[in-house]
């Protein structure tokens, strides 16, 4: 029995990647499959998923991307519904697997389409029920489930198996995951990586403007309105919506690449950026008596 140990996985890296040939292929995706929620981040972040990541982009899982894709969108459900546990890591990195297949699969049909459409509904559904929302983990490494999972929808809405209705289904998605609940704020560029999700959405230049405004009020109103009722810290209600408006307008104006909505989702953004910060950038302060 070869020794499925850190070193065994060294060696592979070091050989940049070459597919060993003294274990079967099954096995070895079995072996980097458990790897994913290691805890240690080395085997983790640094052996097991450019491994995966790897033979996915250099062809190795072409025949097998189905059943690739499956197993990572198992992975989802590992632990699901947890919090502070290391079970995070494996449904984080998984989804980020699964979005290479997904991304594979943009660059030469090789999924039908029905399958990549169930690997987004099971993305989608995890990223509006993860309740472990950590980021960076002392002595653990990134967890960072949140955009790892934007990083998921980025890829779906560049697939050419999603339409228009998919489409609005992943803002929806983004918005739901901006103006739900949350005990800390995003404080590991989440709101970023969401807004660059966002964008690929918007590149695809298939959602209509009235459907894209309906949804930016939706997570200008979460940031507008912060209370809700109850003795909470309003600005958890209100802080990750905020820090999304921004990252998307900053995306938008300095970006590659911009959408054909760009000069009016900029508009959109401004009056909302404007909305939700009265006090900075609000109506134009009056200059005093005899100053311009």
């Amino acid at each position: 029995m070869v020794d499925m140990s850190a070193a065994y996985w060294k060696q592979v890296h070091d050989d940049d990647f070459a597919v060993p040939t003294d274990r079967s292929l099954s096995d070895l995706t079995a072996e980097l499959t458990r790897l994913l929620g290691d805890a240690d981040p080395d085997l983790r972040d640094g052996l097991a998923l450019p491994a995966l990541a790897t033979w996915v982009e250099r062809g190795v899982y072409d025949d097998l991307l189905p059943g690739l894709g499956d197993g990572m969108a198992a992975g989802l459900r590992v632990g699901l519904g947890e919090t502070g546990t290391d079970s995070v890591f494996r449904r984080s990195f998984s989804v980020l697997v699964l979005a290479c297949c997904i991304e594979r699969d943009n660059d030469r049909p090789l999924v039908p389409g029905g399958k990549v459409l169930e690997w987004g509904d099971r993305i989608a559904t995890w990223m509006l029920t993860e309740q472990d929302l950590r980021g960076y983990v002392p002595g653990r490494g990134w967890a960072h489930a949140v955009a790892h999972g934007a990083d998921a929808l980025g890829a779906l809405a560049s697939s050419p198996h999603v339409g228009v209705g998919e489409l609005t289904v992943l803002l929806d998605v983004i918005a739901e995951r901006l103006v739900a609940p949350v005990d800390g704020l995003f404080s590991a560029g989440e709101p970023d990586r969401l807004a660059l999700a966002a964008m690929s959405v918007l590149r695809r230049n298939h959602v209509p403007l009235d459907l894209i405004e309906i949804w930016v009020d939706t997570i200008a109103a979460a940031a507008r309105h912060p209370h809700d009722g109850t003795d909470r810290d309003p600005y958890l209600r209100a802080g990750n919506a905020e820090a999304f408006l921004r990252a998307l307008y900053l995306q938008l104006a300095l970006g590659q690449r911009p959408p054909a909505v760009r000069a009016d989702l900029l508009l959109l953004l401004v009056e909302a950026l404007r909305s939700t910060n009265p006090h900075y950038i609000g109506a134009r302060v009056a200059a005093p008596a005899g100053e311009s």
